[in-house]
């Protein structure tokens, strides 16, 4: 993916991602710097801490109909070291502490090493 894609993106994000953003942005959830839309390879994913090599990918009803897609590219994002976490947007539009909670929590485990 370009990086022009990527920041076409951030000037359109949903709902959900600029809801997600105000609680991400200005290493607001336990100090760590996120960037959002940022490519990695081919992908371009919604969030990114790179210091902890955590990714957060928020899932709208379109995520049903590419169940193989998102399986592949989670795939090869942990095989360049990432984890991944993926929130349905309506879970976070429910319950936004849930969400930091379990982010904060992943933040703070420890760090797989590179392959």
């Amino acid at each position: 993916m370009s990086t022009s894609k990527a920041r076409e993106l951030r000037k359109n994000p949903t709902d959900v991602e600029q809801s997600l953003w105000k609680h991400l942005r200005l290493h607001q959830i336990g100090g760590y710097k996120f960037r959002r839309q940022t490519p990695i390879g081919s992908y371009i994913v919604d969030f990114v801490c790179f210091e902890n090599r955590l990714i957060i990918e928020l899932d709208g009803g379109h995520h049903n109909q590419q169940g193989n897609y998102d399986a592949q590219r989670t795939e090869w994002l942990e095989r360049q070291g990432f984890r991944v976490m993926r929130f349905w947007n309506n879970w976070l539009l429910e319950d936004i502490e849930a969400v930091k909670l379990a982010i904060f929590e992943a933040l703070k485990t420890e760090t797989p090493p590179l392959p």
